[in-house]
């Protein structure tokens, strides 16, 4: 099982994070912050190519992770990342079918395979 969903697209990086965003909305979740990761290691002296983390977030499914087990918090809010290596740009998430490894004694139910259903859409979509 792969920690990650990621693929590439022939979008620019730019078109590639506004068309993340884009699809967040249309699955029915919000978009909580865009972190511009090379602007701010830029910022501190380091050179970075680019790379964006759309961080984002249905407050339904978040509830119920919360109330198996708190410390699922630690994962939340959901992340995508955009960035760019080797001059291609590539679209990854974190999956959340991975969650009952770490959290075996919370009864995730069926939840985590269906986030992660709509995860991979939404990057599917977005490329």
């Amino acid at each position: 099982m792969e920690f990650d969903y990621t693929t590439t697209t022939i979008k620019t990086f730019d078109e590639t994070v506004q068309s993340v965003q884009d699809e967040i909305t249309k699955a029915g979740m919000r978009v909580l912050y865009v972190h511009d990761v090379q602007k701010t290691l830029t910022e501190k002296g380091f050179e970075r190519e680019p790379f964006k983390i759309v961080e984002f977030c249905n407050a339904k499914f978040a509830n119920e992770f919360l109330n198996k087990d708190i410390k699922i918090g630690l994962c939340l809010p959901c992340k995508i990342n955009v960035y760019i290596k080797d001059k291609q740009t590539f679209i990854s998430g974190m999956r959340p079918i991975v969650l009952p490894q770490f959290f075996a004694q919370a009864d995730l139910g069926e939840r985590p395979k269906e986030i992660d259903q709509i995860i991979q859409n939404i990057i599917n979509n977005a490329k």
